[in-house]
């Protein structure tokens, strides 16, 4: 079997790169219907290991799940008027059903605020019913325009956390939870370091009173928004009548939550980590963290497969995923191909000469500073050490994208065509003052494609804070990231 051309190197065409890579690697497929993808099992198994963990991640929180309805009346979205003026250009609509046109046509859901408020409406009277912390795992669409494999689909797959609250603090303190649950999921089980922050009033989400993001930065340098949560204010209660009796006896509006993160994070995962080879995954939300290829020579292949089996064995006891590629039709060299394009962390081989001197040839995805190509190791300490070279393999993921974060950062950039030169060359995170005034963003946009990605948190807040806005007329009231973004 002949080996399949290289693929596109990143630094000739990222975008054909990017394409390439998830079609070869197997993660997704274009479908027959306009700007839809087939998650194909081993991207749709990454999104299972993402979706275990983000969800013992929200019980442990105090969320429930639920499910509500993929049809919404119209008349609903409507009901909010942020909402339907961001969402009608994205609308699917269905205006004909059982043969006959519907009175009150049908949205295809775009985000569910609406509709679960309707039924929060039915469900809540009292104090004593609230906070109401619930989440749903579901399909969405939105007719786009320019598509592109998990990063902007018609339809995608995501999660959609809504709450309501007896005050306005809590339902605050909520969202930013709810944000640095993201950020906790980002680092500790993709291995990419976002910046967290508020988005500015003309980014923000349709219908908030305010929208925090994390804003994740790829090899290209662009920001990729993965993850939002908002504070949706009483805006939503007040159109479907939310309200509840305080202890006090009054009547008032629940204050509401609304959160989510979709199948974007596996694009995000292959633009964060991959190379020119394929893709290469966390340790953590592999599929495969650890591939045996037996080397079958001769006419008794028992014995070799019979150790691949023992060594399979003792890594699952030990919570590691295995698997035993023993295909026959196929070279070593084309399997060892076909796993460093799907990105598997490690890889093991075993022949009959690795069994005479009691070893293993160790390969790992991805090198760091002295890493060696293989190494050749006792089985014993390859079984003993497999846990520990998972862990040390996606804390240098970890590292290595928050390196590359800071290393195309830049500060205390005052002049806007000093701003224009990063983003039309290196690209990056561009820390600017910013007086709040939204003509500048509609300035830096139209001059540089860049957009506000966020005002940071304290943390990634530059130690000198910038003093005039970038936009060269007013005093700076805050500082700001700018990048151009997917």
């Amino acid at each position: 079997m002949a080996k399949e051309k290289n693929l596109t190197p990143r630094s000739e065409d990222f975008s054909s790169w990017y394409n390439e890579l998830v079609l070869r690697s197997e993660l997704a497929d274009y479908s027959p219907v306009r700007g839809s993808m087939v998650i194909r099992p081993w991207g749709y198994t990454i999104w299972e290991n993402m979706q275990r963990a983000l969800d013992d991640m929200f019980k442990a929180t105090g969320h429930e799940n639920a499910y509500f309805p993929l049809l919404i009346p119209i008349s609903f979205i409507e009901k909010e008027k942020e909402h339907v003026e961001g969402f009608k250009p994205e609308l699917a609509i269905v205006t004909n059903a059982g043969g006959k046109e519907l009175e009150d046509p049908l949205a295809i859901r775009p985000t569910s605020e609406t509709i679960i408020m309707a039924m929060y409406a039915k469900w809540i009277q009292s104090y004593r019913d609230l906070p109401l912390l619930l989440n749903q795992w579901s399909n969405v669409v939105r007719w786009e325009l320019r598509t592109r494999p998990f990063l902007r689909t018609s339809e995608f797959l995501w999660q959609e956390g809504h709450t309501a609250h007896a005050s306005s603090g809590e339902a605050e303190e909520h969202t930013k939870l709810m944000l640095n649950v993201y950020r906790t999921f980002m680092e500790d089980w993709m291995a990419m370091p976002p910046v967290t922050g508020l988005k500015s009033d003309s980014e923000k989400f349709a219908g908030a009173v305010r929208s925090y993001s994390c804003e994740a930065m790829m090899q290209d340098n662009r920001a990729l928004q993965s993850g939002t949560s908002h504070f949706l204010g009483q805006n939503f209660s007040k159109q479907f009548q939310l309200t509840f009796q305080t202890e006090k006896g009054n009547e008032e509006y629940a204050w509401n939550t609304s959160w989510g993160v979709s199948t974007r994070l596996v694009g995000g995962l292959v633009m964060t980590h991959g190379d020119d080879q394929g893709l290469v995954l966390p340790p953590k939300l592999s599929p495969v963290q650890v591939v045996i290829v037996p080397i079958l020579k001769g006419e008794d292949h028992g014995p070799v497969l019979e150790k691949a089996d023992a060594i399979k064995d003792a890594l699952t006891a030990k919570g590691i995923r295995v698997k035993i590629d023993a295909r026959d039709f196929m070279s070593p060299g084309n399997k060892y191909y076909e796993w460093e394009r799907k990105g598997v962390p490690f890889r093991m081989e075993i022949g009959p000469k690795d069994m005479a001197t009691g070893q293993v040839v160790l390969a790992k995805r991805m090198l760091f500073g002295e890493d060696s190509r293989k190494e050749f190791v006792p089985e014993t300490e390859a079984l003993a050490t497999m846990e520990n070279r998972l862990d040390e393999f996606q804390a240098q993921l970890l590292e290595a994208a928050k390196r590359r974060r800071e290393d195309n950062s830049y500060r205390g950039i005052e002049n806007l065509d000093e701003l224009a030169e990063i983003i039309d060359t290196s690209g990056g995170y561009v820390f600017t003052g910013w007086s709040g005034d939204p003509a500048v963003e509609d300035i830096i946009k139209e001059k540089t494609k860049a957009t506000l990605r966020c005002i940071p948190e304290e943390e990634f807040q530059s130690e000198k804070t910038p003093t005039r806005c970038i936009g060269g007329e007013k005093d700076s009231t805050m500082e700001v990231v700018w990048a151009r973004a997917y």
